[in-house]
């Protein structure tokens, strides 16, 4: 009987947690005005990125020393990945990172040219 009623209770611990952790997963939501801060082994520079959350798409616009350009992207949880590019021939520069709340970093991957990090945080 002992064994049933810890089995019992681990279950219940067991879907708790899970569902804790669909409630978190699924309440990030960076919809808005980010600034980010790009650094590459070339140069520094800042970037803006006006990004619209449908679900677990992104789209919007990017703005910076390259022009503007039409963003694309997806998020699940705090993972976030978007794309862009300004030039289809030079390939599409790529963000990968992690949100935390109104802050977001990661890697920035330009076509394979240039590789580097980006800080950035929710301004709007």
């Amino acid at each position: 009987m002992k064994r049933f009623s810890l089995a019992v209770l681990c279950f219940i611990v067991l879907v708790l947690l899970t569902s804790t952790a669909l409630v978190f997963a699924e309440s990030t939501n960076i919809d808005g005005k980010w600034t980010m801060k790009v650094v590459t082994q070339k140069e520094s520079g800042n970037a803006t990125f006006t990004l619209k959350q449908t679900g677990d798409l992104l789209t919007g616009k990017y703005s910076g020393s390259l022009g503007e350009a039409p963003v694309t992207g997806t998020i699940h949880g705090r993972d976030v990945q978007f794309q862009f590019t300004t030039d289809p021939q030079k390939g599409y520069a790529v963000y990968t990172g992690k949100v935390d709340g109104k802050t977001m970093k990661g890697d920035v991957d330009y076509g394979g040219t240039a590789r580097g990090t980006f800080e950035g945080r929710l301004v709007e």
